[in-house]
This record gives structure tokens, C-alpha cells and sequence, in this order.
């Protein structure tokens, strides 16, 4: 998979979680999404920001304009130095929440992309990469 383009943003408060959804939008735009398929990334990039922010303390989101062959994308990594994750199989089930919310969160982004990859370490920190394809 060759990188086209990269950029890393911070993701410390909520107005970093605005500006990472504006710029993913505009980079999907760029690329040539389709509307529902902008939405799609744009709603995942929101969730995974808001999960670095609130779960893992803050991090950085790394976005890049991917091709394979014929086929162009976005990838999206977010990383966090947090606690971690104890039960990732827990935490990808609809429903839970470790703070009262729907627990919609990482199972939800997931089906919003067509590729999708987290490692977590407790002590050490999340990372979570997306990519949904044009």
C-alpha cells in the first residue's frame, strides 16, 4: 500500500475532535467519496477522536490518502499512550460502555469502514487504524 499524503493532528480536547472531523471530511471530499460514504468516515473519525480524548487521555490522529493497485483510500490511525484496554472482545461488543454512554463506540466505527485494526496494551496505550475505501 504506497502513501499518497500524511498528516497528524492532535487530539487533546473537544475542539481537536472538530478538526479532525472537518478534516477528514475534506479529505474524503478530495479523494472522491460519495456523500454516504464521507458520512460513514466522518462519524467513525468522530467516535475513535472522542475515545482518544476521553478513554486514553489524549493522542493523535494520523491521516493518510492510501492506494492499492487500482484503488485509492483513507486511512486513519489513532493512537493513545492511556491505560488501555482490558477485554478488546468486550470491547467491541454493542452495548458496552465503561462510561454510561450506548456502547456503540468501536464495534459501531467498525462497520463503518471496510478495514479496521486495533491493538491495545494496558499500561501502554490504544491504537486503532481504519480504512474505508473510495
Amino acid at each position: 500500500m504506497n502513501i499518497l499524503r500524511s498528516e497528524t493532528l492532535p487530539l487533546q480536547s473537544s475542539d481537536d475532535i472538530v478538526r479532525a472531523r472537518q478534516a477528514v471530511r475534506a479529505w474524503a471530499v478530495e479523494i472522491g467519496f460519495r456523500l454516504v460514504d464521507q458520512t460513514k468516515i466522518v462519524t467513525a473519525a468522530s467516535e475513535l477522536s472522542r475515545n482518544v480524548c476521553d478513554h486514553g487521555g489524549g493522542g493523535v490522529l494520523r491521516m493518510e490518502v492510501v492506494e492499492d493497485g487500482e484503488r485509492k483510500g483513507l486511512r486513519l490511525t489513532f493512537e493513545d499512550k492511556g491505560p488501555g484496554i482490558p477485554d478488546l472482545e468486550l470491547a467491541m461488543k454493542d452495548g458496552y460502555s465503561t462510561t454510561g454512554g450506548l456502547g456503540l463506540g468501536l464495534g459501531g466505527a467498525k462497520r463503518l469502514v471496510n478495514e479496521f485494526h486495533i491493538e491495545s496494551a494496558i499500561g501502554k496505550g490504544t491504537t486503532v487504524s481504519v480504512v474505508k475505501w473510495v
